[in-house]
């Protein structure tokens, strides 16, 4: 299996319910180094998984959509907790949209068969979310 990924970061603020997240009930905020891996089974006739630049372009758009936000305030998550799991699996689903219009080169959609997006929250600490594409 071939894998290509691209990274980049986020800043957000929020806030979670339930005693189980002690003192992050309050509002906090968060940098989140971003991670998505494209996977394939066999390269493209130039040899590759998908295009990198294109790939790094719609991380980056998706990103724009969060970045300096607080999660708290945008109704798409309003009463959900935006874990870091669970953003894992919503920069997931946006690429999934994406990836599946051409957004990282033509054709590539139906040669993808997994992709994981990955958020780091610390040097130590972080959560994914791993998908079939097919």
């Amino acid at each position: 299996m071939y894998s290509l990924a691209v990274s980049d970061h986020i800043m957000i603020a929020h806030s979670f319910v339930g005693a189980i997240f002690g003192p992050a009930q309050q509002m906090h905020g968060a940098t989140y180094g971003v991670e998505v891996e494209f996977r394939r089974q066999q390269l493209d006739a130039d040899g590759l998984v998908c295009d990198i630049g294109l790939a790094a372009q719609t991380l980056r758009e998706i990103l724009a959509q969060l970045n300096f936000k607080n999660l708290d305030e945008l109704p798409e998550f309003r009463g959900k907790n935006t874990t870091t799991e669970f953003m894992a699996g919503e920069i997931f689903r946006r690429l999934q949209v994406r990836v599946a219009a051409g957004a990282v080169g033509p054709g590539t959609a139906e040669a993808l068969l997994s992709m994981r997006v990955v958020l780091r929250e610390s040097p130590t600490a972080w959560a994914s979310f791993e998908d079939s594409l097919q």
